[in-house]
């Protein structure tokens, strides 16, 4: 048996480390070294996440620099960031160097939205706000798992919620070449989305029973769809994206409407799929598409 895969989980108190922090308890090849959390060093992580308090015992957040000793030179590290975007780049930035200090195999999945752009200004113009760490970009790749067939970095950013969602169904549409490269995309979101932190506007209770739709075509989401659409189809998608709040906790449903190319058979929808070898473990696709025939 080989020799388990130390995992740090950066920003381990919000929603996305608890789903980090369960995914690593279950997984045979990973065993966590620390979760990280300034403002929670020194408690449980039971205590935050109290569904893991079997998996992680009397396990305690640390600081910043406290997950360190538990690694060996020559060690393979997994290194998850769950911090917000805008402050996981510079997190990882100071993993990444104390890493290479102690002469640890360091790999990095950053959840924020930091390394989703390979460009510096494409970022930062989306974000209204200077990168954290931009020489690490060319280090980083971004693309949803079942589309990254080859990937020539290290280290992965993940592309955002709803980009996520409207990938798995625009790259086999857009590869088609059923329908043209103009898409409509509705995408509605949980409550759970919006972080941990209660917002006016975002806050389950607030948005419990209550629908609606916010940033219209303008969502920051919209320009990571149109470039991971066109890095794992070849075709560049005009995108027309409307995001909506959903009066459920966890999830997102999203519909993706196109117009035919031409005139379509009965058994039309299967043809996006038709050539896939080995179909994604966790992916079942939904066939209902609404195309608008010529």
């Amino acid at each position: 048996m080989s020799k388990a895969i130390k995992t740090v989980v950066l920003g381990g108190t919000g929603y996305v480390a608890g789903e980090l922090l369960r995914l690593i308890a279950g997984h045979p090849n990973f065993e966590l070294a620390a979760a990280v959390s300034e403002s929670r060093s020194g408690e449980t992580i039971a205590a935050t996440f109290p569904h893991l308090a079997t998996a992680y015992g009397d396990s305690v957040y640390v600081d910043h620099e406290g997950w360190l000793p538990a690694l060996e030179p020559g060690d393979k590290l997994a290194l998850f960031s769950a911090a917000p975007h805008g402050a996981s780049a510079g997190l990882i930035a100071a993993a990444m160097a104390a890493a290479a200090k102690q002469k640890v195999d360091v790999r990095v999945v950053d959840s924020s939205a930091d390394f989703r752009y390979a460009n510096q200004l494409d970022y930062e113009v989306v974000y209204g706000s200077e990168h954290g760490a931009p020489d690490l970009l060319p280090r980083f790749s971004c693309a949803v798992p079942e589309h990254a067939h080859t990937i020539a970095t290290a280290n992965i950013g993940h592309p955002g919620c709803f980009a996520t969602a409207a990938l798995l169904a625009t790259v086999p549409l857009l590869q088609s070449g059923l329908t043209d490269s103009e898409l409509f995309v509705t995408g509605i979101t949980g409550s759970t989305g919006s972080g941990r932190s209660p917002q006016p506007g975002t806050h389950h209770p607030e948005r419990h029973s209550n629908l609606y739709a916010y940033k219209a075509l303008s969502h920051r989401h919209a320009p990571e769809i149109v470039n991971l659409s066109e890095a794992a189809s070849g075709t560049r998608a005009r995108i027309n994206f409307v995001p909506h709040s959903g009066p459920f906790a966890r999830g997102i449903f999203a519909t993706v409407q196109a117009k035919a190319t031409g005139p379509v058979s009965a058994g039309w929808r299967w043809k996006p799929w038709s050539k896939v070898r080995d179909p994604p473990p966790f992916i079942r696709p939904c066939w209902w598409w609404m195309v608008l025939t010529t």
